[in-house]
């Protein structure tokens, strides 16, 4: 092994595949045991490395990073999967874009590219020149377990849905009315960004990433420039700092209460499906006025933010914060209290505490399941630190759960607002200007990483630019990718209707999923 980085924060050790196995068996076996960020695969054979493999784990007591790095993998690697089953998509990803095969892997099926591809199809390999993916496409059937027995039968939902949802196929194993089994084939909007990223500026870069997903267009582009800030070694304002913890838990807020609404839907509840609804769509119109987009695309930049509001501005957004908040302890008794929503949630698509371990789920799902996982109260960064966040934890894993996290979270999220947007009057007259980090000199050939905790978890971004500031690879990783394989071993012992109302309590995205 070689210690490439060891400081207060963050190491980097380098080391043999081979020996990959045993030191990451070795890490999990530690109290508290360390969390997955991000598993990158890095086509670096034009710098003499052939492709390398950089696996993040971040250890929560002490606030530390370690980034696990393998160089000189040619052909296959050693699957970690079995010693810790988050990888296992992360893994197959590698054998679908990169031709590298994860030797010991439990599930070799191919996952990002559905059958019909040719073999030699691997678009991360630095050597492919993008272009003409269709002609080498033949659509052939997809691959799903075979299940027999008296009484089983099996029913397909999807890829095409109901609605404006994005597609994905679900194949339910039943006898009778309860779910045996459930596959879930993702993957069918594939957009190839970690491609389209390649060679593109950071101005370039932060377009797409914002992009990436349409309500996390805050999470991801922070994310982003995270990472450029590292390898720019750049210390922000307190101004920009304060301002980006605003526009997190606005994204947040909106977020989650459009969530608690959709899971109204899941059961037919009209009436908390429009409540949900209408105070996102006002949050949302909040976000245009005041910051021109409703997404909030545009505010995040590296180095800082597009703008400041002026503090009259900043208390007519606090006037009506308040206002949305008191609206939202209106309306929401009326889902708390209302027996036959509860009767619907409650138990209904149980995630046990260990298979949200396993799997490395993240945000409002793990901490519904038990696992006191918040970003930001595990990593000092932005201004949480003076918020003093505590993760918001449930037990029992099931839909009523993963509300009750949403809900609670919502409410903190207006009283950190509060807070924040108070600082940021008080303190309006010291900062206002923003940073530009190019004009410090970028790292190249190093990787970097940020981590935001989104509304739906941690989104990750893992990025290296090559020596003249062009983006080398930049690997996305967003909380519903690491949370959509957790979704299937929630349906066995329920029926087929209650799927809408789990699929919803997680709320997951497609798009950022399949990138």
């Amino acid at each position: 092994m070689e210690i490439i980085k060891w400081d207060n924060q963050e190491g980097i050790v380098a080391m043999d595949s081979q020996d990959l196995p045993d030191i990451l068996a070795y890490c999990l076996e530690m109290k508290p045991r360390p969390i997955w960020l991000t598993h990158v695969i890095n086509d670096e054979r034009q710098l003499g490395n052939d492709f390398c493999l950089y696996l993040v784990l971040h250890f929560p007591d002490k606030d530390f990073t370690l980034t696990l790095v393998a160089k000189g993998i040619k052909d296959e690697f050693p699957s970690l999967s079995l010693i810790l089953p988050a990888l296992n998509w992360s893994e197959r990803e590698a054998q679908d874009l990169f031709g590298l095969r994860a030797v010991g892997h439990p599930d070799p099926r191919t996952l990002v590219l559905h059958p019909g591809w040719p073999k030699n199809f691997h678009p991360l390999r630095k050597d492919y020149k993008t272009g003409k993916e269709y002609k080498s496409f033949k659509r052939a059937p997809l691959v799903f377990p075979e299940m027999h027995g008296e009484g089983i039968f099996q029913v397909p939902v999807g890829p095409i849905h109901a609605g404006i949802i994005e597609p994905g196929h679900f194949r339910f194993y039943v006898i009778g009315e309860p779910v045996l089994h459930l596959e879930a084939q993702l993957f069918y909007t594939h957009k190839g960004i970690e491609k389209l990223l390649e060679g593109k500026s950071l101005e370039e870069g932060l377009l797409i990433i914002e992009r990436v997903c349409g309500v996390c267009a805050v999470s991801h582009g922070l994310a982003y420039c995270e990472a450029i800030e590292k390898l720019a070694n750049i210390e922000l304002p307190r101004q920009v700092l304060l301002w980006r913890t605003i526009l997190a838990e606005l994204e947040r807020v909106y977020n989650h209460i459009g969530d608690i609404g959709n899971m109204c839907a899941g059961v037919g509840f009209a009436l908390g499906n429009a409540n949900g609804s209408q105070s996102k769509e006002n949050l949302q119109r909040l976000n245009l006025e005041f910051f021109g987009h409703r997404f909030l695309r545009g505010m995040v930049v590296p180095g800082g933010i597009k703008s400041v509001p002026e503090p009259k501005d900043s208390q007519e957004i606090l006037n009506r914060l308040m206002e949305l908040a008191n609206d939202f302890e209106d309306w929401i008794p009326l889902l708390l209290e209302h027996d036959g929503f509860r009767q619907r949630a409650v138990t209904t698509g149980v995630l046990k505490t260990e298979s949200a371990i396993d799997l490395g789920v993240t945000g409002p799902a793990a901490r519904a399941s038990g696992v006191a996982y918040d970003w930001r109260e595990l990593h000092s960064h932005l201004l949480y630190p003076e918020l003093m966040v505590k993760s918001v934890v449930e037990h029992n894993g099931d839909v009523w759960a993963r509300l009750m996290v949403r809900v609670k979270e919502t409410r903190e999220s207006f009283k950190f607002l509060e807070t924040l947007l108070r600082k940021g009057m008080k303190e309006a007259g010291r900062s206002r200007y923003i940073m530009n980090p190019f004009s410090n000199k970028l790292i190249p050939w190093q990787g970097a990483w940020g981590c935001v905790e989104s509304p739906r978890g941690t989104d990750v971004i893992w990025l290296m630019l090559d020596d003249k500031g062009k983006i080398y690879r930049c690997r996305i990783r967003s909380a519903s990718y690491a949370n959509w394989p957790a979704v299937p071993l929630t349906v066995p012992g329920n029926i087929v209707p209650d799927f809408p109302l789990i699929n919803k309590s997680f709320e997951l995205c497609y798009s950022c999923c399949d990138r």
